[in-house]
């Protein structure tokens, strides 16, 4: 009975030391923003989409081979998701709000070197951080092409008004707005978050000198053509790997052709 007692103990040391509790730190603005901060090396950061979270990154090949491979991950919930504070007005999204974010996280971690991994609006957000921060290394934009270029993309402005109740539902949104529901998640949110979504003109892209990796899955093509934004940016990889928008980030040929990158 008493060697069960020890290794009972011993399993419940093992296992309240194996869950890495979720940090959180005060942003420019005083809104409260949580993340993971998960092993030690060289720093990178991966950024979800919409719609998810820090946890969306949890059980993908992706970061399970980062942190075996001796990264120090970490894995923020942008503004208003997670465990994030979910400002009450669309004040808390305007002028680019989660890139500002993102730099005071940096600041925040004492980090003066990172690399970048963004997918889905992850990569919207993550494409003017690019633009502004000399701290990124090198970066990953998944999931995207150049239509977030223009900030009078019909696909975004569709979204806001649905998320926003502006507009009926119709086949493109009602399968994502019943999906926030499912979530519980803020529609108003949502749809503050597509308003000011961040906007990186072809201009600005067209100056990113750092190496990129612009990947998207074989089947995903809703937000532009990824080509498009590797001829874009003067120093991009594209590599178009199988799956789908919602599906290819989690899984293997995604995290080979990611970690080939930036083990180059």
């Amino acid at each position: 009975m008493r060697h069960l007692t020890i290794y009972s103990s011993i399993f419940c040391l093992f296992f309240i030391t194996s869950i890495i509790a979720q940090e959180k730190f005060s942003s420019f603005d005083g809104t409260m923003i949580s993340y993971y901060d998960e092993g030690k090396g060289t720093s990178v950061i991966l950024i979800h989409g919409f719609i998810n979270d820090a946890s969306s990154w949890n059980g993908t090949v992706i970061k399970q081979q980062l942190l075996e491979q001796g990264y120090r991950v970490i894995t923020p919930d942008l503004r208003g998701n997670g465990l994030s504070e979910k400002p009450i007005t669309e004040k808390g999204f305007k002028d680019n709000a989660e890139v500002k974010d993102l730099k005071a996280l940096l600041d925040h971690l004492q980090i003066n070197s990172i690399i970048a991994i963004g997918y889905s609006r992850g990569s919207i957000v993550l494409a003017k951080w690019l633009a502004e921060d000399t701290r990124i290394q090198k970066a990953v934009i998944g999931g995207m092409g150049l239509d977030f270029s223009n900030p009078d993309w019909d696909r975004r402005i569709i979204f806001e008004r649905a998320f926003l109740g502006l507009d009926p539902l119709n086949e493109m949104t009602e399968g994502a707005v019943n999906y926030a529901k499912s979530k519980n998640a803020s529609l108003n949110i949502l749809g503050w978050s597509q308003r000011y979504q961040p906007v990186t003109s072809i201009a600005a892209l067209s100056k990113i000198k750092i190496a990129t990796l612009v990947i998207a899955g074989d089947q995903d093509t809703d937000n532009g053509h990824p080509k498009e934004l590797a001829d874009i940016l003067p120093n991009a990889t594209l590599s178009i790997v199988s799956g789908d928008h919602n599906t290819t980030y989690r899984k293997e040929p995604f995290a080979i052709a990611v970690t080939a990158f930036l083990n180059k």
